[in-house]
């Protein structure tokens, strides 16, 4: 078997992981603030199937960010307009922070224990894979989605908190797709033709703020693992 495909086969598996789990919670969240919509169309559910964007996640394999089907939300339904809007659309990002805390000692565990018995194997190599990106993906997922570009978390979380209204916010909500499809496009020429490397905006800005988000989840198991290993 070709080790491409050992690689696409493992970062698939993580993408659909951290996805499934982003999605579920936007679902929830807005189910508990009072919003039944994304569970009147199934997509309060772990059911991977549910929340496919085939090309998002041929982009988040490939690349290393991408997107899903997005949850069906009536925020007129929610409690408290203002706070169900903050905290659906922050919930996607929050739980892939917390699936990168509990994946990273997974990681390193299974590094250490597990891969060695595969060793010189297809399958030492695709746990190895699994587990370095079930950490990297969640982490990246959560920094892109921050990102204020409609119709990322990160501006519906700006949404959510402003009077929307202003230049800055018309300027995000009516151009914000194309900015980003721009972006990932230059991404992807980058990733591809070397010379290009100066331009890939988006890259520099994902690899920045994984490693600043990263670090207080190394720091935190450090000792642990220290301790244990």
């Amino acid at each position: 078997m070709p080790i491409y495909l050992v690689e696409l086969l493992a970062s698939f598996l993580a993408v659909i992981i951290i996805i499934t789990l982003h999605e579920f919670a936007h679902a929830f969240v807005a189910y508990k603030c009072g919003d039944p919509t994304a569970k009147f169309c199934g997509r309060m559910t772990l059911n991977p199937a549910k929340h496919f964007d085939p090309l998002g996640i041929v982009m988040f394999a490939l690349v290393g960010f991408g997107w899903a089907k997005p949850v069906p939300v009536n925020p007129n339904n929610f409690n408290d307009y203002k706070k169900g809007s903050f905290f659906t659309a922050s919930a996607g990002i929050a739980v892939n922070y917390l699936t990168a805390f509990l994946f990273y000692p997974l990681a390193v565990l299974t590094l250490v224990y597990i891969t060695p018995k595969f060793s010189g194997t297809y399958m030492e190599y695709f746990l190895e894979m699994f587990v370095r990106c079930l950490f990297t993906y969640s982490l990246s997922f959560c920094v892109f989605n921050l990102l204020p570009f409609f119709p990322l978390d990160g501006f519906r979380i700006v949404d959510a908190l402003s009077e929307r209204r202003g230049k800055v916010y018309r300027f995000l909500r009516q151009y914000g797709y194309y900015i980003l499809l721009g972006l990932m496009l230059l991404s992807i020429l980058a990733d591809r033709i070397p010379y290009l490397g100066y331009v890939d905006v988006l890259g520099y800005v994902m690899r920045f703020a994984v490693d600043i988000f990263g670090k207080p989840i190394t720091a935190c198991w450090k000792p642990l693992l220290r301790a244990i290993l």
